[in-house]
């Protein structure tokens, strides 16, 4: 038994591959702006996660584009959606190691490598 969306005017009622490139890839360069913006630290962890998350949209849909039995894309989905928690795990616990020392989240302001 399959899932189709049904959309008046798609034909079987199946969304076509580029309508998810194409919300994946502005997705994708949503994050990539709030990447290079932000000052703030974990508006840029959001914006990293953003990213991924368009990577997991263009992985499950090739994955049901190329082989629909198949579950390739889902499994990689699921490794890049663990590798994303530890990511946000360790990020948070750095900001808050540097919020209580330094008392700000501004990138600009992190100056603990410097001499």
């Amino acid at each position: 038994m399959t899932f189709a969306l049904s959309i008046p005017g798609l034909a079987n009622g199946s969304i076509p591959l580029q309508a998810y490139l194409v919300l994946a890839a502005v997705l994708f360069c949503t994050g990539v702006w709030g990447l290079i913006n932000s000052r703030n630290a974990v508006r840029v962890l959001m914006s990293i996660e953003l990213m991924l998350n368009a990577v997991n949209l263009n992985l499950m849909a090739f994955s049901n584009y190329l082989d629909g039995q198949l579950i390739r894309g889902q499994v990689f989905a699921i490794f890049v959606i663990t590798v994303a928690a530890a990511e946000a795990a360790v990020g948070l616990a750095i900001l808050l190691s540097l919020y209580r020392n330094r008392e700000t989240v501004d990138m600009e302001r992190f100056n603990l490598l410097r001499w």
